[in-house]
Formats: C-alpha cells, structure tokens, sequence
C-alpha cells in the first residue's frame, strides 16, 4: 500500500455494513459469554483488551459505542482527526451490562481483520520500512504532538534511509532542509523483513552510531525508536518474538553541565535583548509558560485591566492569562488538558504587556502577543538560532537557550523569600 493511497485505508470499512454485524434491533450480536471463546481468536491473541490506536470505545448514556477514527496526514506531516459515527456495542447499564472489559473485547469481534495486516505471508515478507511507513506511522507517530512527531522524522533516518523518511512522512524533497544523506555503509534496518530482526541488527545499527562519534543520548534514542516499532510490531501481530531492542543495552550518558543565570548575567542579557527575544525570555523568567505556550498566545486569551474579562465561551479574571493555545514548529493547537490553565500577570511583566497592547496593529482578539512584522506567531527556533546565540557569543555564554531562562526562574522559586518579579522591575525599566 502506498503512502499516497491514505495512511488510514488498513483501517476503514463500511459503517453500513458494520452497522448490521454489531446490532439487531438495538441488541448487540453476541453477549458477555461470548468474550471466552473471542479469547483464543487469533485477533483476540494479539491484544484480547486494548483495542487499536484508532478505535475509540466510549460510554453514552446507558450504553457501549466505538467509534473509528479517519486520521490523516497531510503534506506536511500533520494530523487531521475525523471520527466516523458512533455505533452501538452493548448495554452498559441495566440487565445484561456489560464491563468496559467485556466491551472492549465485544468490539475485537466485529472489527474487519486489517487489511494492512495481510496473510501470514504477507506479514512475514513485510520489510521494516513497509511497516513503518503503512503501519507504525500512521498508528502510532500520527498520534504524537508537533514535538514527537519531530523527535520520530529525525531519529528515523538513522534507522531508515534519509530519503525513506522524507517519502514516509510526504515530505517534498526539493523543499526539504535534510541534510543527512544515504550512507552505504550504514546498517539500515529499511530492507530487512520485520519478522527477521534480531538483537544483533540493532546491536550493529547502535554501534555503527558510537563510531561514528554520535553522543550516548542520540545512540538512546535511535534504541529507544527501535524499541517503539517493534512494540507496536507485537501489537500488530508482525513480530512474534520479544522485542529485539529490549536486549541491547546503552553505556550510561554523561550529561552536561544544566546552567542557569545570576541577576547580573541576566541584567547583561537582557541588556543585549531586543524584540521579541526578550519579551520571551522575561515570560520564561516570570510565569509558568513553556515557549510554544508564550509563541501561541493571543491578545482575546489576555486580560491587562484590573476588572473581569467577559467572553463568550470564558471569562477571565483581572491581570490573568488564560491558557489555552500553543504555537510549534509552525503548528498552532490547543495546549493538552493538563496544560489548560489561568496565570496570574507578575507586575513586572504588566508594563510590557500594556506597551505591546498599544502598538499600531496586530492587537485584535485573535492576533498573537508576540508576532512578525507579517502578523504571524514567532518562531522560536529560528531566533534562537538568529538572535539569542548571537547576545550568548557577545556575553560569553554560548549555551544560553530559551532552557537556561526556564531553568533560572526554576532555581530563584526554591529559593525562600527571593521575588525575581520585583528584582527584574528594574532591570526591564532599564
């Protein structure tokens, strides 16, 4: 199957027909007796509880519903999420309920075997980069935010060709920034049936990265990747044996040196800072907001007076930041519910929002805070790379990154009694 032709085809069928395999006359088609039996199925084999990535079992109401989802990936690697609709399982009330177990393996029973899984032969001959790209991708890295599919594009292509990830992942090659390249020397796993890994392939992948000089972390992850394929390998029922990565074990990592800043590095750096830098990095200094969170936020998610901002969907309390948004890598999405949250302005940071609110444009609801000169979110990468390495070199202090100021703030809040928002007063009206 070819990227092309959709990575979720293995995974959708007719909910017409599905409809009439699953209920007759609101009554599911088989009971909680039959659940024993589905056990020694081969698809109850693989996984008799936990259902695929793509299948969602809820309760509504009084009663078991799956729903599949159409996830897609764009040309760019991102996900677009579809659910098809709703279809009844069973009762989860009542006479004859059924326990979220129960239901879970109902559903096994009338999902359509895969057609990504194929006969045994098919299964067996399937090499690792046919896997990854109909498989693995599209079941497990579509599911990951901007940050972990990233992680999964860059460690891949030690373990498939360069070339195979950019064509996994629809990458157009002429726009592509890789410069990693194919090298014949290199152990790739790509060409390799699944079936037919051992530890000794990964073994020889990891020590091909050693000598190459790569740093114990990256010869980590490249494991810790091989290891997630051939997890989900199992799921899937491609690979029958233990997960050949679990065997390999990685020489301890030595970490480097984690800095942080006094008040006079940071009375320098700020010194040297200008727009948007040091916006960002008094934001990292002074609230809890990561840098895709501070990227992502909007003037509608900031109320700057002193009295409660009404809203249609919220309100938000005086001198308060909702939090709501991030921005990543060219990707703007809500936070994760855990990150979903309100936080208090500190003082010092109030006059440089005010300043920013009274600027000429860009300061309509749905603008962003920190924005372009085209009215788009910053990046923050691209001025690290551009703007704060350059006030780290002339500071002497080339590892100063947007890390080293969440750091700095972490370090001042252990500290009893210390208030860095009044400290940074005066320096930021300096």
């Amino acid at each position: 199957m070819s990227s092309s032709q959709g990575l979720w085809q293995h995974s959708q069928f007719s909910s017409e027909a599905f409809v009439g395999k699953v209920e007759v006359s609101g009554q599911p088609a088989q009971g909680p007796e039959s659940c024993a039996s589905h056990a020694s199925s081969p698809r109850g084999e693989m996984e008799r509880g936990r259902l695929p990535y793509h299948v969602d079992l809820f309760r509504e109401d009084d009663s078991w519903k799956i729903r599949v989802s159409e996830d897609l990936l764009n040309d760019r690697g991102f996900k677009e999420h579809r659910w098809r609709s709703p279809v009844y399982i069973g009762p989860a009330a009542g006479p004859g309920r059924l326990t979220r177990k129960q239901a879970q393996r109902l559903a096994w029973t009338v999902l359509p075997v895969s057609e990504a899984s194929g006969s045994d032969s098919q299964r067996s001959s399937m090499t690792v980069a046919e896997f990854v790209e109909n498989i693995f991708v599209p079941e497990h890295v579509a599911h990951k935010g901007p940050a972990g599919r990233t992680h999964y594009r860059a460690i891949l292509k030690h373990v498939l060709t360069p070339e195979e990830v950019l064509r996994v992942f629809k990458l157009d090659p002429a726009k592509s920034r890789v410069r990693l390249k194919a090298d014949p020397d290199w152990p790739y796993l790509s060409r390799l049936p699944v079936a037919d890994i051992r530890p000794e392939h990964v073994q020889k992948l990891l020590l091909a990265a050693q000598a190459r000089g790569y740093s114990m972390q990256m010869v980590t992850h490249i494991r810790n990747v091989v290891s997630a394929i051939f997890s989900h390998a199992i799921k899937t029922n491609h690979f029958q044996e233990t997960n050949p990565a679990s065997h390999v074990r990685v020489p301890g990592i030595s970490r480097k040196e984690s800095h942080t800043l006094s008040i006079p590095q940071l009375k320098a750096v700020l010194g040297l800072m200008q727009y948007p830098e040091k916006e960002i990095a008094l934001f990292a200094l002074l609230t809890d907001l990561n840098v895709s969170e501070i990227c992502g936020l909007q003037w509608k998610h900031v109320n700057l007076s002193p009295y409660t901002l009404p809203g249609v969907r919220e309100t938000i309390p005086p001198h308060t930041i909702a939090v709501r948004k991030q921005w990543y890598r060219g990707e703007f999405r809500s936070v994760k519910i855990g990150r979903n949250r309100r936080v208090s302005i500190p003082r010092a940071l109030l006059p440089v929002l005010l300043q920013l609110r009274r600027r000429d444009r860009y300061t309509k609801p749905d603008d962003f805070v920190l924005v372009s000169q085209a009215g788009t979110p910053v990046h923050e990468a691209n001025l690290a790379a551009r703007r704060l390495k350059a006030v780290g070199r002339e500071s002497n202090m080339p590892w100063l990154s947007w890390q080293v100021f969440l750091r700095t703030r972490k370090k001042y809040l252990e500290r009893p009694g210390f208030d860095l928002s009044s400290r940074l007063g005066g320096i930021v009206k300096a």
